[in-house]
């Protein structure tokens, strides 16, 4: 089977490492740790409240955990009981949530290392609604493949579902428990590698490590659970589960890249209009070959169509992709 996109794993993954997307886009690190985390994803809550994933799931929560991350690289949801950030570092600032637990690490889930019948899985082994361990989990008797439907057993980040070895239940949705089966990065850590037309993207500490669609932000071209944001440690975008939940507004506040609405981004307080004493507020991607750019951004106050990438730096087929900013 053919492999394509790996990526460079950086401290501040993903887009920070161009310079258009530095000033525009918040980042905030995994865990509560210093300067190592690609990112972090948490799933979206039930709307029956309570302590419930932002990965979809209720209950122990079902996402990227809410470490320290780029708001416009990490998923995360509408609940982060991690309390208040602090923004340091970079011309713009990254997000650096309090100090916290680092990882948890009971098995290896490139070497797949755990006993016959078993799969190593990441999960969260703290109640909450972040990927920050990993456990050895039961394989099911009948597994799903890659993008068969399945089933997580109490929550997204129980670590427990029906889906093979080197690959976990994702996108799920928190009312049923119900999602898809997702592969995780092939290769290893140092060189990982995706099917042609998915991103690796390694975040939490690196206990997630999943193989997500490649996407057009402008398209919003994903499946109905998910939003299309910047894959952490990848110039690309890819399909990530939206958190937001009933905020993710223009203009409101933000931590993670997933707590916007679809076709929104978390970016940096400086980038938005009154988002003075916030981490990050929602702005809106942006068309740079439209007719009038400047349209998308709906809060206007100055706000403006700015180019997503440096210079010569867009792939093929992004060179369209604008978010809208305050002039930085």
């Amino acid at each position: 089977m053919s492999r394509s996109r790996s990526f460079v794993r950086s401290p501040f993954v993903a887009l920070w490492i161009l310079p258009a997307a530095i000033a525009i886009a918040c980042g905030d690190k995994s865990e509560g740790e210093a300067n190592d985390s690609a990112g972090e994803e948490m799933q979206p809550e039930s709307s029956g409240g309570g302590g419930s994933d932002t990965d979809g799931n209720s209950g122990s929560g079902n996402g990227e955990s809410p470490a320290t991350t780029d708001p416009a690289t990490e998923d995360s949801g509408p609940s982060d009981t991690s309390g208040a950030a602090d923004t340091t570092g970079g011309p713009v600032g990254f997000i650096m949530p309090p100090d916290g637990g680092g990882v948890a690490v009971e098995c290896d889930v490139w070497a797949q290392d755990c006993p016959p019948g078993e799969k190593c899985m990441p999960w969260a082994n703290d109640g909450g609604s972040a990927w920050n361990a990993t456990r050895c989990s039961p394989v099911d008797d009948n597994p799903g493949q890659v993008g068969d439907d399945c089933m997580v057993e109490g929550s997204g980040v129980s670590g427990i579902d029906s889906c093979d070895i080197d690959m976990m239940c994702y996108y799920v949705d928190a009312e049923t428990n119900l999602g898809q089966c997702v592969s995780f990065c092939q290769g290893s850590e140092a060189n990982p590698v995706c099917d042609p037309g998915f991103v690796c993207t390694i975040a939490n500490d690196g206990v997630l490590t999943l193989c997500r669609p490649e996407c057009d932000p402008l398209l919003q071209d994903c499946v109905d659970i998910a939003a299309c944001l910047p894959a952490a440690g990848s110039q690309f975008f890819t399909c990530i589960i939206d958190a937001s939940g009933e905020a993710g507004a223009p203009g409101d506040a933000c931590e993670f890249i997933n707590a916007c609405d679809p076709g929104l981004f978390c970016a940096n307080a400086e980038a938005v209009p009154d988002c003075a004493g916030a981490n990050g507020c929602c702005a809106e991607f942006c068309d740079l070959t439209a007719g009038d750019p400047n349209s998308f951004c709906s809060l206007g106050a100055g706000m403006e169509c700015v180019p997503w990438y440096a210079e010569g730096e867009a792939p093929p087929g992004y060179d369209h992709v604008g978010a809208c900013s305050l002039p930085l």
